[in-house]
């Protein structure tokens, strides 16, 4: 053999060993790795998990009295907070029913979170609803007013015109 045989004999294996390269696929393409390193990671959120916890325990155990007091007063002050939104929201559910308020007005109109702005905004729409009803019907602005008798200058210019007395 001569040097230019054994460079075409290099270049023959360097391109079969390309070739079945390329047909075997990447570590990291397979799905089998990436199923190990969804379980590693699952594994290890498992222990972080777990570690937290203990870490709250501790933390909770450690606290003085008055940290614990400052908890609970802290606890106490939202839920009292609270207290008037759901009042207003039982208060618009009644209301609603109670006077017949179509859902999606409710829904619009009716956005208080305090019991005494949600009265408001309920009597502003009744009232509101009955103006438009009123104008909406036929009416007769001044029926039933009879107009009142002449007076006693026309009264008496009409006797004087016609004599009887």
């Amino acid at each position: 053999m001569t040097v230019s045989d054994n460079q075409v004999d290099a270049e023959v294996t360097e391109t079969e060993t390309e070739d079945t390269t390329e047909q075997q696929p990447k570590p990291t393409e397979t799905v089998e790795f990436w199923k190990e390193i969804a379980q590693k990671q699952e594994k290890r959120a498992k222990e972080n998990s777990a570690a937290a916890k203990k870490l709250a325990e501790l933390e909770e155990a450690q606290k003085s009295d008055a940290e614990k007091a400052t908890d609970r007063i802290t606890k106490a002050e939202t839920e009292a907070a609270s207290v008037p939104a759901k009042v207003a929201e039982a208060l618009k559910t009644h209301l609603v029913e109670l006077h017949g308020i179509d859902s999606e007005d409710a829904e619009l109109f009716l956005t208080a979170g305090e019991p005494d702005l949600l009265i408001k905004q309920v009597t502003r729409l009744l009232f509101q609803s009955d103006t438009k009803r009123r104008s909406k019907n036929n009416s007769v602005p001044r029926e039933g007013n009879n107009p009142t008798a002449a007076t006693g200058d026309l009264r008496e210019f009409t006797q004087g015109l016609f004599g009887s007395k």
